[in-house]
């Protein structure tokens, strides 16, 4: 039986969880010749190893920092890639291109539909990074009116409001320092890293919305922790983390649906042995 090869590819990348998503798909659809690994490879050394892999090879999982350095590697790249330019997924046809795309964003969107969020009259996204436009790449899916991003310096103000008009979402930066304000919107998205965003679990309001907070690790957050006692709707990093995922394998096997109850039921146990 031959190999067929997959793997994610980042810097650092021994926290990632791609590998026990993945790997459980396989088992649960008995893809036994599918195998899934990671490699630790920065922008430098991404070129070499991509022009090493053989035919063996269906696909690759991308994050920080590659999600960029990898498109001009590629034959082409989808629409929903080229919106944010970031590539998070590669699949390799059987005619030899090398076709990317972006998962984070239909996962963003398949999440929320997931707990009933499926239109919202505005929004507030909580930093400015790569996932931060993502986030806005979902909103312009499902938010009707104004995003507020909520951001530490004028260039990240600036910038959220380039990707606002490229994507067609109106954008109203906000400073950092006025960032409890965000949690009054009926949807607010964390996209900061861990303990950004601590201080603000004391302004969680007693009408809470839906708060999406990208983080799996440590989780809950203090954030997270505050707007459940309130009563709030709450998304994980999880959620997007699976959502992401089972997209990925799809396109990268062919089998649809894609196993997503027991992706997720993997994820959670790998996150409660840590």
């Amino acid at each position: 039986m031959s190999r067929v090869r997959a793997a994610v590819l980042g810097s650092p990348i021994e926290h990632s969880l791609s590998p026990v998503l993945h790997r459980a798909a396989y088992r649960e659809l008995g893809l036994d010749e599918w195998s899934y690994d990671r490699f630790e490879i920065d922008e430098a050394a991404l070129p070499e190893f991509i022009a090493g892999l053989g035919p063996e090879w269906a696909g690759l999982s991308l994050t920080m920092p590659l999600k960029r350095a990898i498109i001009p590697l590629l034959d082409g790249i989808s629409d929903t890639a080229a919106s944010v330019e970031a590539v998070n997924t590669v699949v390799f046809t059987e005619d030899g291109r090398r076709l990317g795309d972006n998962t984070d964003i239909p996962g963003i969107i398949a999440a929320l539909h997931e707990r009933g969020v499926e239109k919202v009259q505005s929004a507030a996204i909580l930093g400015s990074g790569a996932t931060a436009s993502s986030a806005l790449a979902a909103l312009s899916r499902i938010c009707t009116g104004e995003v507020t991003a909520y951001v530490r310096s004028r260039a990240r103000a600036d910038e959220m409001r380039q990707w606002g008009e490229r994507l067609g979402v109106p954008v109203r930066a906000a400073d950092w320092a006025d960032a409890a304000e965000a949690l009054t919107a009926p949807l607010v998205i964390a996209t900061t890293p861990a303990g950004a965003t601590d201080a603000l679990a004391s302004a969680v309001p007693a009408a809470a919305g839906t708060l999406f907070d990208v983080l799996y690790d440590p989780w809950p957050t203090a954030l997270a922790a505050a707007w459940s006692e309130r009563g709030g709707k709450l998304i994980g990093g999880l959620d997007l983390l699976v959502h992401q995922a089972v997209l990925q394998f799809e396109q990268m096997t062919g089998r649809i649906p894609g196993p997503l109850a027991a992706m997720r039921a993997a994820g959670e146990r790998a996150l409660a042995v840590r």
